[in-house]
């Protein structure tokens, strides 16, 4: 079983633990600054369980545009896609314009990389649809809280990743889109330390909970736990080259 997105941090070996004894085998680590790209390649650097994606996410937009620090990154051996990058219009933490020059430059690194992206988008989908419609190459849509996404990400073989948030009770939206992901398109994740599930809402998020996550979506897809830890498993093995 794999975490497909997580944000760890300094107690990641004490957490990585507590993953392992839940059967979660490997963690997709994803840094949201360059420097937060460059301790979490050199924490993964230790481990044989660990991936890193790096990026600059949204909210940072105004204040960190090291691009040439984040294409040295993507050199590395660990870093195996360019995320989260995206928009966010909700917070406004920086402003859009400058969001959406950071997200096109980031989606040109990947494209130069050949790695996919990985993608934050909040309130934002008419933008961030345009965007991607034009990216060649991998998109991987975290956190996945967009239905009106949904239809452009079926037509164009984006993955789809879904979080903590698709087992809230109020969250029937997001189940039916869940339900309609193809299998081969499908992805879970905590997004931890953020959104834990249900059984465990109110708690710091964290890799060993995303079982949780997997026990609802086989449930909602009808399909035995096995089954859908193997298929997501082949799929983000697919997606990151694992």
């Amino acid at each position: 079983m794999i975490d497909t997105h997580a944000h760890l941090g300094d107690d990641a070996a004490e957490v990585l633990e507590r993953a392992q004894e839940a059967g979660v085998t490997r963690v997709v680590d994803v840094a949201t600054t360059v420097d937060g790209g460059r301790r979490s390649l050199t924490r993964a650097e230790s481990r044989d369980d660990v991936s890193v994606v790096v990026g600059i996410h949204p909210h940072e937009a105004g204040s960190d545009r090291d691009l040439a620090g984040l294409e040295e990154l993507l050199r590395h051996p660990l870093a195996v896609a360019v995320g989260e990058t995206g928009l966010d219009y909700y917070r406004d933490y920086a402003p859009h314009d400058e969001q959406q020059k950071l997200f096109d430059a980031e989606l040109a690194l990947a494209r130069a990389a050949g790695k996919p992206v990985v993608i934050h988008t909040r309130a934002a989908d008419d933008d961030t649809r345009a965007r991607l419609v034009r990216h060649e190459g991998v998109v991987v849509l975290h956190c996945f809280s967009s239905p009106p996404l949904l239809d452009a990400a079926l037509e164009h073989g984006w993955y789809v990743s879904f979080a903590g948030n698709v087992t809230y009770k109020n969250a029937y939206d997001l189940r039916a889109a869940a339900r309609r992901v193809p299998a081969d398109r499908l992805l879970a994740e905590t997004d931890s330390p953020y959104l834990a599930p249900q059984p465990v809402r109110g708690r710091r998020n964290e890799p060993a909970f995303v079982r949780h996550t997997y026990a609802a979506l086989a449930e909602l897809r009808g399909v035995g736990l096995d089954e859908l830890t193997a298929e997501i498993d082949a799929n983000a093995a697919r997606v990151f080259a694992l």
